[in-house]
């Protein structure tokens, strides 16, 4: 017997299929579904009932109906898609420049589901190949929710990795501007007259927030700190990697750099500007490798690191630098220390810490929490003088340090928001060139 034979036989086939349906239920830790398994044996022994309801079997010599062809294809790709969607990888888009130069604007990549280990959807009911917006309007329905639920992963997050994740802010989105901050919004114009002129306001749940991709810096139980730009990790100063870049003032002695020198070291020339006044560039975004060439070009005069320091400059301000409070002087660049919660593990509460943890408490774990005028902190209407964590919560900054959005203006990422770990880029388009020139040819399933 041909391995194809032994393969067409119905009851090898039930075997290899039930066989991996079981596999499957095991990783999903649900054992109602082996409630399927009679399906399976339907569908390749008895054939009792038709399953696959919409697709037409022809008899000999009849003529075949295209339509009906085309609805078995779309719905078998809407189906196998959505399974690999949901377990194993997902599609993503980079859509801002805050991870240049290790991510480009405009990359196209893959996002592996089982690194981390794939989340159960807690809001199943949305359109194909959609994550929460489709034609203007949200696209899913909340009516069946479900609790967060992750299955096993090849490992956990650690330091150094890419990895993708629901925004934490992106519970609240604006209308009339869904890509901004709404809680940053509130801070800096008010509640009332952001959401007048931007809203109204969407309400998200947890797995339809919008997706970001950053760099974890520090993981649950590190502490973290930041002076004059670089990372230290439990006091350890941390790697600074290769696609890291920070803001300079590169000054010259007035005539421009060469754009094509600049292109060939993949500065991305949209966020430069020359300043006669100067002469030079503000604010140049440079790697460590970078930084040594600019320094040798022979009309670059001076090279000095723009750092903030308290009280910082403009846009950096109490308002938008998290825990948002008067109290922690801290900058995008001198910020901490600050722990990073973990799971299982209690920290003791006061009014000086508790911004660190107030929308941990209140949103990411559910709790009810209030401050009473004697300054007592109440957690579910009684005096709580410590906190015990539920998830683990992580720490995320953007290579592109001075121009990411990241953990330092918005805290904590929540366990139950980490979505995967980007894993290859299949497709570059460069957004400032024409096509074909848009096309960044080198970058093609390129690994991350």
């Amino acid at each position: 017997m041909s391995l194809r034979e032994f393969y067409h036989n119905r009851w090898t086939r039930l075997a290899f299929w039930a066989l991996l349906y079981i596999v499957w239920v095991s990783w999903l830790g649900n054992y109602w579904f082996l409630l399927g398994l009679p399906i399976i044996f339907d569908h390749h022994i008895t054939r009792k009932v038709k399953w696959l309801f919409w697709k037409k079997d022809y008899k000999e010599g009849e003529k075949r109906n295209a339509l009906l062809d085309w609805l078995d294809a779309i719905i078998f790709a809407v189906v196998v898609v959505t399974f690999i969607n949901v377990f194993f990888f997902q599609a993503y888009k980079i859509p801002s420049s805050s991870m240049e130069s290790s991510l480009y604007t405009g990359d196209h990549l893959f996002v592996s589901k089982l690194t981390y280990g794939p989340r159960i959807p807690q809001t199943p009911l949305t359109i194909p190949f959609t994550h929460n917006v489709f034609m203007g309007h949200e696209s899913y329905s909340t009516v069946i929710r479900s609790d967060y639920k992750r299955l096993k992963g090849l490992r956990n997050v650690e330091e150094g990795d890419y990895v993708v994740f629901g925004f934490p802010h992106g519970d609240t989105v604006l209308a009339k501007a869904p890509a901004d901050d709404y809680y940053a919004l509130c801070r800096a114009l008010g509640k009332e007259y952001t959401e007048v002129n931007y809203g109204p306001v969407i309400v998200r749940p947890s797995d339809k927030k919008d997706h970001y991709v950053k760099r974890c810096v520090a993981v649950a139980g590190d502490t973290l700190s930041i002076k004059d730009g670089q990372v230290y990790i439990n006091s350890r100063k941390q790697e600074v990697w290769p696609g890291v870049q920070s803001s300079y003032t590169v000054v010259t002695d007035g005539n421009l750099i060469n754009p094509i020198l600049l292109e060939e070291m993949g500065i991305n020339r949209q966020e430069l500007y020359f300043d006669n006044n100067l002469p030079g560039y503000p604010q140049m975004p440079l790697t460590a490798a970078m930084l040594e060439k600019v320094r040798s070009f022979k009309n670059v005069v001076d090279v000095r690191a723009n750092l903030d320091v308290y009280p910082p400059d403009y846009p950096d301000s109490f308002k938008s630098i998290f825990p948002f409070t008067e109290d922690y002087h801290w900058t995008r660049d001198n910020f901490g220390p600050l722990w990073i919660p973990k799971k299982g593990e209690t920290v003791q509460l006061d009014l000086k810490n508790l911004p660190l943890y107030r929308r941990i408490i209140c949103v990411y774990e559910g709790n009810k929490l209030e401050v009473n005028p004697e300054g007592q902190i109440l957690i579910n209407s009684e005096v709580a003088g410590s906190y015990t964590f539920q998830q683990d919560y992580y720490f995320m900054m953007g290579d592109n340090r001075h121009n990411s959005l990241d953990s330092r203006y918005w805290g904590f990422v929540p366990e139950d928001h980490i979505v995967g770990k980007p894993s290859l880029v299949w497709l570059s388009l460069d957004s400032s060139k024409s096509f074909p020139w848009n096309i960044r040819w080198k970058r093609f399933f390129k690994l991350v």
